[in-house]
């Protein structure tokens, strides 16, 4: 977003506020926003956008409201008078050394740190048992921690490595590539990656995807013909050999490509939206051989885990919806030819390899379950985890016979353990040193019912023995879309609001992944509202049972779980007095129109599909359904200038709307970070401001004047 100083005028209506504290009276005059008669036709169906404008993010004008709203945001959040404690509680209790598990790349053994308040981690690294040192630092890479990193690749023998970054928070990246022993870089920068890795051909090349640039802006354009380009060391990238993808190849929104660990193999995945892939590979021995396909349509997700020789191992879903693991020969790798190897249960499966073995990660109402498998088959053991909740990093190089796990929950901080493939021991390799006891709370899954009968899994964390008066600050947070799952995992920011007496409650919702396809595509399309019904539910529950009442409930949850809240706080705005929708998804009408939203289709659907999809999303949308007249919560959206996959002009819109339409007293006001994306990447310094005013909102318009503890 380029920044203009242009003269704002600001509306001269007031909004009346809660004191700051009791004596004083908080107005607040919110910028004026203009309208334009811009009218959309959908079907014979006039549609006014009278906020258009502000999708334009390099405009004066769009640049100048920015500027307008944060300060009126600002301006509100700096008279709260316990958001300093906020953030001073959060800086102090950020303030500890943690440390990533460590990988073997080559001679060295590989990790990341940070010393507690850097804004990006540190990758170090020591041979055998000698003295660590520092690899890459991140923090180096721009001044005020906005370029981060965002990938890192090595040659099978280690001796080289490809990093990406990101700068100011987008989806867009770099490609740096360095002798792994003398960190000195080895060429010119690649540039124009997007939603890429990397993977090496021997010590050759590389494989990476991108688009070429859009139009215009390149955070809010269109996007939506990948590629596949191999890059030979030593030669510009504009010599880069087209792998697969082009314009005259069928479009596919998301292709990527990995070469096998015995670098035999290249397989190659490409969709056309966000579920469901077509499926090739290539015999790399043989330069002259041909891409072999092995899924030919998107009807399922599809990726080959491992190979032994010629031995294929498919991770599939096609016919399995919870997925299976099935073998064939890549001389023939026809679905017809499948041989189950793990089959299909009740539980949703995922998969990693190492040390010679299949590690099978279920999910059992969403808590972590791991199986281990050798190559026939067999099942070896149930690895007994440390305890419930999210178990993560079962898997490493083929001859590795040691790697290294991670164990965490709601209110356990997240550790990791040393475990021998072929004893299934483990030791405690490292704990978090965090001021916080855990001892003090609990995590307590729950089941209840949602509208439809559906009986949904929710965890509820909080103090041992709170009161359940109804009046505990809760927030309610949920997702449920794209297959993602939800598992229980530690949070910083949330142990500060568990800290002040506050509840958290995460309900998986359909749509998500935590049942498998089918519960996934019971909350996409037509079937959308399911999930708007199940978070409604879930707010109910925790009001029927006394933890919270609608005084001090609050709604919270980003991207898809953006349009989640504001879905929510339209449908029921006397449900919650506090609504925090992130980087939301919230004008469905035209969401696919930017960036590589058109791969959201097979979630949400499309406007232009049908009439009958246009009125199914116009009849949720949040842009969409405010209406005149009606008191909603308190809301505060946060936003980044730079935000290349949901892009600021949902928020921007929806802010707009219910500025111009909310009545009665609860503001609505929105922060926009600035050199700042979806969230991956963000330093921890803007992090913890971020959280600090969250919480600092959300508080105050329960009603709070001090923090509760």
């Amino acid at each position: 977003m380029q920044k203009y100083v242009v003269l704002f005028s600001l509306a001269v209506t007031i909004v009346a506020c809660k004191s700051l504290p009791k004596t004083e009276t908080t107005i607040v005059k919110y910028p004026k926003t203009r309208k334009s008669e811009t009218v959309d036709t959908y079907f014979g169906i006039p549609v006014a956008d009278p906020y258009r404008w502000l999708e334009d993010d390099m405009s004066e004008e769009t640049g100048a409201w920015v500027k307008a709203q944060n300060e009126v945001t600002f301006n509100y959040l700096e008279k709260i008078p316990f958001r300093e404690a906020l953030k001073q509680r959060l800086e102090k209790l950020w303030n500890y050394e943690k440390l990533g598990s460590p990988f073997k790349e080559g001679n060295y053994t590989y990790f990341y740190k940070n010393n507690g308040l850097q804004n990006q981690y540190v990758i170090y690294r020591k041979k055998g048992e000698g003295k660590e040192e520092v690899f890459l630092d991140p923090n180096t890479f721009s001044e005020n921690g906005t370029t981060s990193l965002a990938g890192l690749s090595f040659t099978k023998d280690g001796s080289l490595a490809a990093y990406l970054i990101s700068e100011g928070g987008s989806d867009w990246r770099k490609a740096i590539v360095i002798n792994a022993q003398t960190k000195e870089v080895v060429e010119d920068t690649l540039t124009d990656i997007k939603f890429s890795g990397i993977s090496w051909k021997g010590n050759e090349g590389f494989y990476y995807s991108s688009y070429d640039k859009p139009e215009g802006s390149e955070l809010s354009a269109k996007t939506d013909q990948h590629k596949v380009y191999y890059h030979k060391l030593g030669t510009y990238q504009k010599e880069d050999q087209l792998v697969y993808g082009g314009v005259d190849a069928e479009k596919h929104r998301y292709i990527g490509a990995s070469v096998s660990e015995d670098e035999r193999y290249l397989q190659i995945s490409a969709a056309v939206s966000t579920s469901g892939n077509k499926l090739f590979i290539k015999d790399l021995s043989n330069e002259d051989s041909p891409l072999v396909p092995i899924i030919e349509d998107t009807d399922s997700d599809n990726y080959i885990i491992e190979n032994e020789g010629s031995k294929l191992y498919i991770v599939t879903n096609r016919n399995a919806p919870n997925k299976r693991i099935v073998t064939v020969n890549a001389d023939n790798p026809a679905e017809e030819n499948w041989v189950d190897f793990i089959s299909e249960t009740e539980n949703v499966l995922t998969v990693g390899t190492g040390g010679g073995y299949f590690f099978a990660e279920y999910m059992v109402d969403a808590i972590s379950k791991v199986l281990q498998y050798d190559y026939e088959g067999n099942l070896i053991r149930e690895v007994e985890l440390p305890g419930v909740g999210s178990a993560s990093g079962f898997g490493g190089k083929k001859e590795n016979k040691e790697f290294y796990f991670s164990f965490t929950n709601y209110i356990i901080p997240g550790s990791s353990y040393k475990y021998d493939v072929e004893t299934g021991e483990y030791t405690s390799y490292w704990k978090p040193n965090i001021d916080f006891n855990s001892d003090d709370y609990e995590s307590n899954q729950v089941f209840y019912n949602s509208k439809d009968g559906t009986k949904v899994p929710m965890i509820i964390t909080h103090k041992k023995g709170l009161e359940l008066n109804g009046k505990n600050p809760t927030i309610l947070y949920g997702y449920g879309g794209f297959n993602i799952s939800l598992t229980p995992a530690f949070s910083i920011a949330n142990a500060v609001w568990l800290e002040q007496g506050g509840i958290y409650a995460v309900p998986n919702l359909r749509g998500g992944g935590e049942y498998g396809k089918k519960w996934h595509d019971a909350g996409t399309k037509m079937q959308k509202q399911n999930v708007f019904d199940d978070f409604i539910a879930a707010a109910e529950y925790l009001i029927d049972n006394k933890y919270t009442s609608s005084d001090y409930l609050a709604v919270r949850g980003g991207s898809n779980g953006g349009l989640l809240v504001g879905a929510t706080m339209t449908q029921r705005p006397d449900l919650m007095k506090v609504a925090l929708p992130a980087v939301g998804v919230l004008d469905m009408l035209r969401y696919h129109t930017f960036t590589a939203g058109a791969g959201w289709a097979y979630d949400y659907g499309t406007s232009e599909e049908s009439k009958e999809m246009f009125e199914y999303l116009k009849g949720y949308s949040p842009v969409h359904t405010i209406k005149e007249g009606v008191e909603y919560p308190a809301t505060l959206l946060t936003t980044g200038d730079h935000d290349d996959r949901v892009v600021p002009a949902h928020s921007f819109k929806f802010a707009a709307e219910l500025q111009d339409k909310q009545s009665g007293k609860n503001p609505t006001l929105i922060r926009i970070e600035t050199n700042a994306g979806h969230g991956a990447g963000t330093p921890v310094s803007k992090t913890i401001e971020q959280y600090a005013d969250i919480f600092a909102f959300t508080l105050y318009n329960m009603g709070f004047e001090t923090l509760p503890n």
